[in-house]
């Protein structure tokens, strides 16, 4: 059995932000990713609270430092990844602001711009 594998979108600067992380961080994430494009739902994924249902946060750790990546599988046969980042949280657990806000952002523009097109 073949399945079909979904397409991977970058938004914004999360693939450069993705590309500077370290290679051992890239490499898990982006087999993660692969998984996520055949429908699955890797090990290190968990759900993103606050946006609903379909978006995921993967998360490594790598030398004492966190990276995530944070996508959605909402919108159509495709992976958006919303941003990617090192968590460098200065209040505990919790993800900066300025990165939560920046999701929030993208995950807006990725539902209106998939709007726009079905509605053509």
């Amino acid at each position: 059995m073949t399945r079909k594998r979904k397409k991977l979108f970058w938004e914004g600067s999360s693939k450069k932000d993705f590309k500077a992380f370290p290679i051992g961080v890239q490499k898990d994430m982006g087999v993660a990713l692969f998984v996520v494009q055949l429908g699955g739902t890797p090990d290190s994924a968990k759900p993103w609270k606050g946006l609903g249902s379909g978006v995921y946060e993967l998360v490594e750790e790598h030398r004492g430092d966190a990276f995530r990546a944070v996508y959605t599988v909402r919108i159509g046969e495709a992976v958006h990844v919303l941003h990617a980042f090192q968590k460098k949280s200065k209040s505990g657990i919790a993800t900066p602001r300025p990165d939560v806000a920046l999701i929030e952002q993208r995950l807006k523009a990725v539902l209106a711009r998939c709007e726009v097109s079905r509605s053509k």
